[in-house]
């Protein structure tokens, strides 16, 4: 059998190139098969070979096999550098000795500290023999990165340290040539991943140069020798010689870019930053930090610029000029580059930069832990004090740390300042296998990070983009942080009437060092902006703090009201504008997931709103179980529609609508509550059941004050005994009407069947047969009016849809109304205004019974229906705006007097809603207080300050309207 090509044999070990790996094996005479076995384990096996190969020409083939023979820790590290970074590689092939330094007994098992770097780095006295030196330290870190005897956090912080260790070497080499260097102190300040102490393998390193003349010195002289010290520091750590390159040093962050001079002095730095630095320059500072040269120049630099740095979130628009810049990084990637971007890209390293520094920027200027310049440390202290989720940071910290680590591993091959990720196999294959990818290396890669992009995009969107940054942003510093004097003072400005208890509360809330007392830091600030431009600031923020105590310990609520600004903005300006809702979001503090979500502030449909309390009372056998829960539901859409009417979501039809269709569902289902009780009592209910809406609610025009106008009727089932359908329709009605008036944590819902025929004298419930004799024999035209707005819609279908063809003729009569019967129906307004205004009531103020009220507005549309709706379709509605609009039409009234007439019904329904959502109780006149009528104006829009101008509009508007109603309904 002919022996096995030795090409094939170390392709199927993972060489590549077998035809070079046999060469490099030739030149390895002596080599080992299970050393050869594991250098074919490294990330690159043909790299990891041919430096090999290289070191062993140049150091000596035995004296390299013999070194790796007997110290397993340094193959180990060696192997794994090599097949990791080819430029290193080509380093120790320059300078064998080197690999002894990886001996078990010789690396450091640890970061070295800063100090001992910059005593070795002192070694250095010519620029060929800095680089030795920085290459050298450079793979002790790697050879560490490499075989995880440090962290991501650790090795980048060691090669920061060491960056600031060669800057200070550079500088001394620079000063023995510089004739002038006594002339002058200078310091150099490190920014960026340097200053973050977070640098990568080959970055550029971004610095700014600080100087002041000696005693004695003359400026002019101590200025040149600083810029020419300056530039030799940069020359020396950028030039090429035949040791390379160590990295660029980058001075265009300083004052003015390339523009300014490269040197300043301290006097000079200040005086730009105060005047002329655009917020960006400011970002750069936080990760300020004293690198080389005079230290006590560069300490009196970094205390002069942190506390403008830390001011910078004061600024006009603030927020919005760091979102922009961000923008503008997005938008200069050159289109080819976008999606293999790791740092700059959209989900890149950039994006959980701005996050973190945006939240720093703004929330760090009264939380000095804050305030740390290293990405991952500033994370996690956001964290740790609650202004970022702990889900949310712990997975932007697993992308950032996986994001550098690639970055790291890409730059680490070549030693190239790259942030695009290869998309050649081989490559990816590489990097794949050097971060512990082995099945499908390149796949699993790229799968990988593209997952961590997906994350980083989601969470700085979130972060980046939340909009209680904007406010906390907005408030000077001195609100974030006072004494308890300052604080007093600040909420006596706010408008709180009791600063005193409001601090109290204040300190309730954030006292202690859990959790949830440092996320109510973050947003009280911001809230206490928003509960003073409510009414009233102390009630909201009373009613914040026992939904707080309430809720405080779920998992939501603070994180929706933290992360969603929207959502915390609106409980402000709900709590402090509404004591209905906020009475409502109490009694049931869940409704507060509502805030915040558009989708969330919309009116159910009637038919899933039905479905769903229906639902909810058939799960329970028990009546008071059963009305409980489909309370539970009515609750809940009270406040959906109360929060979006206080938020100014809703006209006033809409919420009529809804409250209304609220109403329906809430009796439908008691009703099948009651049948269900009484049928356990009394067997199968002998007859069917349904209930006629009346009013308002009949007209879908419903207030948060409206009781339930309702009339019962019944039909017993054929075979049925008269008097036994009667009894049991009775228990029916009686008992659904006191299961909802039972004490309750909700509004009470009072149903009223005093519209019934005989009023409240006449039988709770009759037959349809009954109702058609009532109305053939007695019915006056009040009755007739009153079926206007009769809506049967509640029980048996098919029995509303006969009681409805019973009024029909009723209430559009075929010819219309007599005059007699407009005689009557006038004679009936009059008493009625005469009469049932309240004794002591204003005329001119009455909402309902008033001049020019609803009263007025709607009696006089029911009289146009009953003369006309025989004639016009369109006016048979019980909806007062849907008869108006139809009367305007049929030509039956003036588009300006209509358009009048509803301008007053709307503005005063709206007015008496918002009585009901400020003071959780209904009132029939206008509110007199002035604090009542502020609350009531700010809820129709109007500026707290324009009570006045709300009260003249509608006194203007009822005005108008009475002219018409003279005309039109007195003739």
């Amino acid at each position: 059998m002919a022996p096995e090509n030795p090409d094939l044999t170390l392709a199927r070990r993972g060489f590549r190139n077998g035809e070079a790996a046999a060469s490099h094996l030739r030149t390895l005479a002596g080599i080992s098969d299970d050393l050869v076995e594991q250098v074919a384990g490294a990330a690159d096996p043909d790299v990891a070979l041919g430096s090999l190969a290289a070191i062993g020409e140049a150091w000596g083939v035995e004296r390299l096999l013999t070194t790796l023979g007997r110290d397993e820790e340094l193959r180990q590290r060696l192997l794994v550098l090599l097949g990791t970074s080819e430029a290193l590689g080509s380093f120790l092939a320059r300078h064998p000795d080197v690999v002894d330094d990886l001996a078990a007994d010789q690396l450091s098992r640890t970061a070295l500290p800063l100090e001992d770097l910059r005593r070795q780095m002192e070694t250095a006295t010519t620029a060929d023999e800095l680089r030795v030196a920085y290459r050298r330290k450079l793979v002790h870190v790697a050879a560490r990165d490499l075989t995880a005897l440090t962290s991501f956090e650790e090795s980048s912080a060691e090669l920061a340290d060491l960056a600031l260790a060669t800057l200070g070497a550079a500088l001394r080499i620079a000063r023995a040539d510089e004739p002038d260097a006594d002339a002058c102190r200078l310091a150099i300040i490190a920014l960026g991943k340097t200053g973050g102490r977070e640098l990568n393998y080959l970055s550029d390193v971004d610095v700014v140069f600080v100087h002041e003349p000696c005693d004695g010195a003359d400026e002019h002289t101590a200025t040149q020798a600083a810029t020419r010290l300056a530039s030799a520091t940069m020359r020396l750590c950028g030039e090429h010689t035949g040791e390379g390159v160590i990295w660029e040093v980058d001075a265009n962050l300083r004052p003015e870019g390339r523009d300014g001079p490269l040197v300043r002095s301290l006097a000079s730095h200040v005086a730009y930053y105060e005047k002329w630095a655009s917020t960006w320059e400011f970002q750069a500072l936080l990760k300020a930090r004293f690198a080389a040269g005079d230290e006590e120049l560069g300490r009196q630099y970094l205390d002069a610029v942190a506390p403008m740095v830390w001011s910078v979130g004061e600024r006009d628009n603030f927020v919005t000029d760091v979102r922009a810049m961000r923008r503008r990084v997005l938008d200069n990637i050159p289109a080819g580059r976008r999606d293999r971007e790791l740092k700059l890209g959209a989900g890149g390293l950039r994006d959980v930069e701005f996050a973190v520094q945006l939240l720093q920027l703004v929330h760090g200027r009264a939380d000095e832990r804050l305030r740390s310049p290293t990405t991952l440390v500033a994370l996690q202290s956001l964290t740790d004090g609650g202004y970022v989720g702990r889900r949310d940071g712990a997975a932007m910290e697993e992308a950032y740390e996986f994001l550098r680590t690639l970055e790291h591993r890409i730059q680490l091959f070549k030693l190239r300042r790259t942030h695009v990720v290869p998309e050649d196999e081989e490559d990816l294959r590489r990097i794949g296998r050097s971060m512990g990818f082995r099945q499908k290396p390149a796949e699993s890669l790229e799968s990988e990070w593209q997952a961590h992009r997906r994350v980083v995009r989601r969470l700085h969107e979130k972060l980046f983009y939340r909009p209680l940054l904007e406010a906390v942003a907005s408030i000077p510093t001195e609100g974030l942080r006072l004494t308890t004097e300052d604080a007093v003072l600040r909420l006596n400005a706010l408008g709180f009437a009791d600063p005193t208890g409001a601090l109290a509360h204040i300190q309730a809330l954030t006292t202690g060092v859990s959790r949830r007392a440092a996320i109510q830091k973050s947003l009280l600030p911001a809230m206490l902006e928003w509960f003073a431009q409510a009414p009233d600031p102390d009630a909201g923020l009373l009613a914040f703090r026992k939904i707080s105590e309430g809720l405080g310990e779920t998992h939501w609520y603070l994180r929706k009201l933290r992360d969603e600004g929207e959502g915390a903005e609106q409980l402000a300006q709900v709590l402090g504008s509404s004591r209905y809702v906020t009475d409502l979001i109490l009694r049931a503090p869940d409704s507060v997931a509502l805030l915040g979500d558009d989708a969330e502030l919309v009116p159910r449909e009637p038919d899933r709103l039905r479905s769903e309390m229906e639902v909810a009372a058939r799960r329970h056998k028990q009546p008071d179980a059963a009305i409980k829960a489909v309370r539970r539901v009515r609750r809940r859409e009270l406040s959906r529609i109360g929060i979006a009417d206080v938020l100014g979501r809703l006209d006033v039809r809409t919420v009529g609508h809804a409250l209304a269709d609220i109403t329906d569902a809430t009796l439908a289902s008691a009703l099948l509550a009651s049948t269900s009780a009484v049928e356990a009592e009394r067997g199968e209910l002998p007859t069917r059941m349904a209930i006629v809406l009346m009013g308002r609610l009949g007209g879908r025009e419903s207030g948060y004050g409206s009781d339930a106008d309702v009339m019962f009727v019944h039909d017993p089932l054929p075979g049925a005994d008269d008097k036994e359908a009667s009894e049991a329709a009775l228990a029916v009605a009686s008992g659904l009407r006191t299961m909802l008036a039972a004490p309750a944590d909700d509004p009470p819902l009072e149903v009223d069947a005093d519209l019934r025929p005989d009023g409240r004298n006449g039988p709770l419930v009759r037959s349809i047969a009954a109702y058609e004799a009532y109305y053939a024999k007695w019915s006056a035209v009040w009755e007739a009016q009153a079926l206007l707005r009769a809506r049967p819609a509640v029980g048996d279908l098919e029995l509303c849809d006969r009681f409805t063809a019973m009024i029909d003729p009723l209430r559009w009569p075929a010819d219309g109304v007599s005059e007699a019967e407009i005689r009557e129906i006038r004679r009936i307004k009059a008493r009625v205004d005469s009469e049932r205004l309240p004794r002591g009531a204003n005329p001119a103020t009455h909402l309902k019974l008033g001049r020019g009220g609803l009263a007025d507005v709607e009696w006089t549309v029911q009289l146009l229906q009953m003369q006309h709706a025989h004639a016009v379709p369109g006016l048979r509605t019980t909806g007062t705006l849907d008869a108006l609009h139809a009367a305007v039409e049929a030509d039956l009234i003036s588009a300006d007097d209509a358009e009048t007439l509803e301008t007053a019904w709307t503005l005063v329904s709206r007015i008496r809603n918002a009585v009901v959502l400020l003071r959780g109780k209904p009132a029939e006149s206008m509110v007199e207080h002035a604090a009542d009528r502020a609350g009531v104006a700010h809820l129709l829009g109007y500026g707290m300050d324009e009570s006045e101008r709300m009260v003249d509009d509608y006194r203007r508007a009822t005005r108008h309207a009475r002219q018409v109603v003279e005309r039109v309904f007195w003739a």
